[in-house]
């Protein structure tokens, strides 16, 4: 089979289309044939290896995950012995994360705990483009964040995966909703139901004297005071990942600002494909719409993974395999 493989950290240029041998199913595990998948912050972090934690993390010299992708949808080929919800020919997808990654190939390897079903209305490529985006959202927003209706709320970096399914769920919420990102992303933003627009270029929006019921931050640039000052009493600020020094001192000082001025401060821990079946059922009834910048062929994947790396795009870039 064809694989997108990296054997060192660096620039989308490290990254080489080669053939390596088809991977079997052990027990508990599926066989997919990979249609599409979709670029996260994760593979990028994998591939830069820019800070120390990322190395920590990874590997130090060089990155332990050789395939990158954690979102794929594909067919079953095969399956292992123990498996018993999949079948061949079953069309499923979710998130690797947590299974070693390698959905930038034409077959992978899962385990059957982390694929769902994908929906017949639903294409192979807005199935890449949910997993680990709308688990962070969903977790994000109603388990982290208790959304409720009439709320002001405000989202950090919305233009990408995280953020437009974030602003879809709000809105089915019935929130006021403020979202912050690029000039180049506002009309899309708007589109989607955004009710006030913020160019981050040309304005803080810690600064500006709005206070909001929950913020959701997808870059977590600033200091955790700063996001506290943007808060009304009671306020929940989320974040879903961002500058590790960052998530650090919001981790260090989460339980004094919630003592000392009702703030509350959260990190979202991702639990991979948890939520998957609700996202399913909005799907299905027209209420939850992947937004995709674009697609690339594998031996496209750098190209892919530059347009990535600029911060332009709006919502997930995807990977085709067929």
């Amino acid at each position: 089979m064809k694989a997108a493989l990296i054997d060192r950290y660096g620039t989308p240029d490290v990254v080489q289309v080669l053939d390596v041998a088809t991977p079997e199913p052990k027990a508990h595990q599926v066989l997919v044939r990979v249609h599409a998948a979709s670029i996260n912050d994760w593979d990028w972090g994998i591939l830069k290896g820019s800070t120390l934690f990322d190395r920590l993390l990874n590997g130090l010299r060089a990155p332990r995950v050789r395939i990158l992708g954690c979102d794929v949808a594909g067919r079953v080929e095969a399956v292992g012995a123990a498996v018993k919800a999949f079948q061949p020919g079953d069309d499923v997808y979710g998130d690797l994360c947590a299974s070693g990654f390698g959905a930038f190939a034409e077959y992978v390897c899962a385990p059957e705990a982390a694929l769902v079903r994908k929906p017949l209305g639903m294409s192979f490529e807005q199935a890449a483009a949910l997993p680990q985006a709308a688990m962070l959202a969903v977790q994000g927003l109603l388990q982290v964040g208790r959304i409720r209706p009439r709320q002001e709320v405000l989202l950090n970096g919305a233009g990408g995966g995280v953020g437009t399914i974030a602003l879809q769920l709000a809105r089915l919420h019935d929130a006021d909703v403020t979202v912050v990102d690029k000039a180049g992303k506002l009309d899309m933003l708007r589109s989607l139901g955004a009710q006030h627009v913020v160019d981050y270029a040309l304005q803080d929006f810690t600064r500006q004297g709005r206070l909001y019921d929950l913020i959701l931050d997808v870059k977590t640039k600033r200091s955790p005071l700063a996001y506290a000052r943007a808060l009304k009493p009671g306020g929940v600020y989320a974040t879903v990942g961002g500058e590790m020094h960052r998530l650090f001192a919001t981790l260090l000082l989460m339980p004094f600002l919630s003592r000392l001025s009702r703030k509350h401060l959260r990190i979202v821990v991702l639990k991979p494909n948890k939520d998957l079946a609700y996202v399913n059922e909005l799907f299905e009834a027209g209420k939850l719409v992947p937004v995709i910048d674009g697609t690339y062929s594998l031996a496209d994947i750098r190209q892919a993974l530059r347009r990535y790396g600029t911060g332009d795009h709006h919502g997930k870039v995807v990977v085709r395999m067929t």
